[in-house]
């Protein structure tokens, strides 16, 4: 069992930065895989970015390569999402997701567990 929580968000000015943390619990976090997923008013979760157990490979949507930036520390159990050059478009409440060992992957369906989620407003 994993319990995810993600803090970090806020207002910013487009064209900001802003650090998502995922933190979570347990004593195996380096056999999971996380992603994180967004999800903007009106529309579906999607995809955002994925890292491997070992931080070895990672995965970005198309939309946020070169700006957004997913690293993890498996000795603090917290991953971290950097966004920079944030545009109103990013607007979105932001989850983490845990899936057991594997690459990571885009598909919502392969995560296990599921953060509350930080929101993120990013104005123009």
């Amino acid at each position: 069992q994993v319990q995810l929580v993600e803090s970090g968000g806020g207002l910013v000015q487009a064209g900001g930065s802003l650090r998502l943390s995922c933190a979570a619990s347990g004593r195996t976090f380096s056999r999971y895989a996380m992603g994180w997923f967004r999800q903007a008013p009106g529309k579906e979760r999607e995809f955002v970015v994925a890292i491997s157990w070992n931080g070895g490979t990672t995965y970005y949507a198309d939309s946020v390569k070169g700006r957004f930036t997913i690293s993890r520390d498996n000795a603090k159990n917290t991953v971290y999402l950097q966004i920079d050059s944030l545009k109103p478009e990013d607007t979105a409440v932001y989850y983490c997701a845990a899936r057991l060992w594997g690459s990571g992957s885009t598909s919502m369906t392969a995560y296990e567990y599921w953060g509350q989620g930080t929101q993120v407003t990013v104005s123009s």
